[in-house]
């Protein structure tokens, strides 16, 4: 028996992102920039072959280069992570010269061989009004720098000063 040729094939790579997601408040409460970020995190992720989920090395140099404007980047991966669509699961570190650590990034809605359940944090978000009051506040939000004072207990560490031994 005859089968009719297949007119939906597709050449080369591709992303898939289903009906479910797409239609989700969280994904439409996306603004512009995140949904830049997100696709060059899923050119990453087809640069590795469709593996690496949690290991996608993108660097501000490769969101520039790809379009986003630099001041835009750091609010949208927030939105992203806030929205639930992606994890930094290592933080970036800058360095002298020209050898930075990127940021590497997981991607919540893949199937791949190094994620094969993906977590789809994005469903959690039920409303609209939601999604969008997430997202604002992810942009808006500033990196949390870490405190000089560490409090263990009632007695705070201050690690930019000596601490001084009691006298005797």
């Amino acid at each position: 028996m005859n089968h009719p040729k297949r007119r939906n094939k597709i050449d080369g790579q591709f992303n898939a992102r289903t009906l479910k997601m797409m239609e989700s408040p969280a994904y439409r409460a996306l603004s512009l920039s995140a949904h830049r970020v997100m696709d060059r995190i899923c050119i990453e992720l087809m640069h590795h072959g469709g593996n690496d989920n949690g290991k996608l090395p993108v660097t501000y140099e490769h969101f520039v280069e790809y379009g986003i404007a630099r001041h835009a980047i750091a609010p949208a991966i927030r939105e992203l992570e806030a929205l639930g669509f992606v994890e930094v699961t290592q933080r970036g570190k800058p360095s002298a010269g020209e050898f930075r650590l990127p940021n590497l990034f997981r991607l919540t809605f893949v199937y791949c061989r190094s994620t094969p359940h993906p977590t789809h944090e994005w469903q959690r978000i039920e409303d609209i009004a939601t999604a969008e009051a997430i997202g604002r506040a992810a942009r808006l939000a500033k990196k949390q720098k870490s405190s000089p004072i560490l409090c263990t207990g009632t007695s705070p560490i201050f690690y930019h000063r000596k601490i001084k031994s009691p006298a005797t």
